[in-house]
């Protein structure tokens, strides 16, 4: 379980990187990976969409089940499969945003590791010192942590991608996935802070699944900014960084 305080802690924290992004200047810092974001997302999200609704169409075809649907004549299953194909399409949306996430983090994680270091740099009045070998060692686990993260998810929305067919139990599918991008999202972004505190990717996972509240928090925000378009896209990467190092400025790293 998790805890609905460290959840809503992890909301809060957007509205406080807020006033942090202002007060310290740090828009380049947000725009930069953010109009990069935008352009790599909305790309990936047409041509997602667009073929998504293919393969429905193609599954439907192959397995008769719309020759089925009008041999019956009921408006009531045309209904439920009208939802059954868009809770289909949604998933396959899901699981593009998780492989696009990964993909983004390990690309732009020398700028979100640096952003997440000078929000911290500036909270506790301190520098950090950088490091090339430093930087290529996080990069690395970066990208280790990502591909982890990619095999749980995959196996989660593999399982979803099954139960959305199923009329009914199939509907509440795209909730379930909604909540576990969530909770993946947020936990790259508080590994950027066990990382910067020498946490191992063991001991990372520990932490985070021990404050889970605040990863499912951190991601949630996330993804209800990405429902606004182009400024949401843009804004949406940088400030979940800044809001999980603020988030984590009080908690005891292990």
């Amino acid at each position: 379980m998790f805890s609905f305080r460290e959840v809503l802690s992890a909301i809060q924290a957007y509205g406080k990187a807020h006033q942090f992004i202002m007060q310290h200047k740090l828009w380049k810092w947000i725009l930069i990976p953010g109009i990069i974001y935008c352009l790599l997302f909305f790309t990936g999200f047409y041509f997602v969409w667009g073929y998504s609704g293919d393969f429905v169409e193609y599954l439907t075809r192959l397995l008769h089940i719309t020759e089925w649907v009008q041999d019956l004549e009921s408006s009531w299953v045309s209904f439920l499969f009208i939802l059954v194909a868009f809770s289909v399409r949604i998933i396959f949306v899901f699981w593009y945003f998780s492989y696009f996430k990964y993909l983004f983090l390990i690309v732009a994680s020398p700028v979100f590791s640096y952003l997440s270091e000078k929000t911290e740099a500036i909270l506790e009045y301190r520098e950090f010192p950088f490091s090339w070998k430093q930087l290529g060692q996080d990069i690395w686990r970066g990208i280790r942590m990502s591909f982890r993260n990619i095999v749980y998810q995959t196996a989660a929305i593999l399982v979803l991608l099954v139960v959305s067919f199923i009329p009914v139990v199939g509907w509440i599918t795209p909730m379930i996935g909604f909540f576990i991008e969530a909770y993946f999202y947020g936990f790259s972004m508080m590994d950027y802070s066990c990382e910067r505190h020498k946490l191992s990717m063991a001991q990372s996972i520990q932490f985070i699944r021990q404050h889970r509240g605040m990863a499912l928090g951190n991601g949630m925000v996330f993804y209800i900014f990405m429902l606004v378009p182009v400024l949401g896209w843009m804004l949406a990467p940088s400030y979940a960084v800044i809001a999980a190092t603020i988030d984590l400025q009080h908690k005891k790293l292990i």
